[in-house]
């Protein structure tokens, strides 16, 4: 069966995100001020093939934990869709 995966990283909460600091000084210098903070990070789908949801949700947790996010910088979370 083929499932899809909607997997979000983003960096850690307890961690600077320059990125994110940069496009919130971007955006009060276009005059958004009542943005308070921007965290940015990616958004990632996959298809899997696999004969159970639970193996589709095993597979993804590990493509996640040693490929698509960096531990020591991003935490992710995701859903797994039939």
């Amino acid at each position: 069966m083929t499932y899809t995966a909607e997997i979000k990283v983003m960096p850690l909460k307890e961690l600077l995100d320059p990125q994110g600091k940069a496009t919130l000084h971007g955006l009060k210098n276009l005059g958004q001020n009542e943005i308070a903070d921007v965290r940015i990070g990616k958004q990632i789908h996959l298809k899997i093939e696999a004969d159970s949801k639970e193996q589709a949700e095993a597979i993804v947790k590990t493509a996640c934990q040693k490929l698509l996010a960096n531990p020591v910088m991003e935490y992710f979370e995701f859903v797994v869709h039939e």
